[in-house]
């Protein structure tokens, strides 16, 4: 590497830090909202500063928190999440904010007209950018009652992207991946109604990622931000909880 690469590489770090950094991730720990299968976390203490040191041991499912999954997660003989390529995990953010129809209708899902008059107002949607979508579920955060929010039937009442909506993202606009608020991709009236999630495993057979329950997507601007997320290697893992963040233009 040649002085004037590693300056201009220093320059570029320099300028970056002097953006907004927006944190989209959520603090979680064994009381927090999960998937309703997975058992809640547990954070045991091994060693405390009697010992000299303080380590902990922890236990929770893979699709914990604010969590990325990986191909495999719903799709066979697919990548793994150590598979995924760094670059892949940094790229160009748009936020579709549909938090007013979410708060309006719990059963909302994000269809591929709402896609339309969201470009309408800011434009096409790029390729190669990840989508997230907005809901301001992640305000209910971390109450597990208000998250699920389930009606006297049981059933849970949450917003989601609908399956023509990601075929337009993936088909039509070329996007590399997506992330929303919520425990699942699909909204929880698609998953009544189909009896599975269409649209997660679309999602998962492009041989891509997503990012669940992101949170602070109101900080952020439709365009122009730059989405980082941020995860570990375990071996043969279909997914792991994931700092994801956001430089601002």
């Amino acid at each position: 590497m040649t002085t004037q690469t590693q300056t201009d590489l220093l320059a570029a770090l320099t300028a970056l830090k002097a953006k907004e950094w927006v944190d989209l991730t959520h603090t979680f720990g064994p009381d927090s909202p999960h998937f309703f299968m997975f058992e809640d976390a547990e954070f045991k203490t091994l060693f405390n500063h009697d010992y000299g040191f303080f380590a902990q041991q922890f236990s929770f499912a893979g699709q914990y928190g604010t969590h990325i999954d990986a191909p495999i997660h719903f799709v066979r003989d697919t990548r793994f999440l150590e598979e995924l390529e760094l670059k892949e995990l940094v790229l160009p953010l748009v936020v579709v904010d549909k938090s007013k129809e979410a708060e309006a209708d719990h059963d909302f899902t994000c269809s591929k007209d709402d896609l339309l008059a969201f470009e309408k107002e800011h434009g096409p949607i790029e390729s190669d950018t990840f989508v997230a979508l907005r809901t301001d579920w992640s305000k209910r955060w971390p109450d597990a009652e208000r998250f699920c929010n389930k009606d006297d039937e049981g059933n849970n009442r949450i917003p989601g992207w609908g399956l023509d909506a990601l075929t337009f993202l993936f088909e039509e606009r070329g996007v590399k991946a997506v992330g929303h608020e919520t425990f699942d991709t699909d909204s929880a009236a698609d998953f009544r109604k189909n009896g599975a999630l269409h649209g997660e495993y679309y999602v998962l057979e492009q041989d891509t990622y997503q990012v669940e329950l992101l949170t602070n997507l109101d900080k952020l601007p439709a365009k122009g931000a730059v989405i980082f997320n941020v995860v570990p290697k375990p071996e043969k893992a279909s997914g792991f909880p994931v700092r994801s963040f956001a430089i601002l233009p």
